[in-house]
């Protein structure tokens, strides 16, 4: 299992939510990440998902 953190900011800067979260693969990190996202409604807030090799797998501003 590899480690993911998820975070997701206002337009302002200020940090909205920092998640660690285990998944095996990327593309289940990425799924993982997006339910996340859907369950706290921050979809459409500045957000990103970075894996343990600092690849962003979500980026949206």
């Amino acid at each position: 299992m590899r480690t993911y953190k998820l975070t997701a900011f206002e337009k302002t800067g200020e940090l909205i939510t920092e998640e660690t979260f285990t998944a095996e693969t990327d593309d289940e990190a990425k799924e993982q990440g997006l339910a996340l996202l859907e369950e706290k409604a921050l979809t459409e807030k500045t957000h990103r998902l970075a894996s343990p090799a600092g690849k962003l797998l979500l980026f949206h501003t």
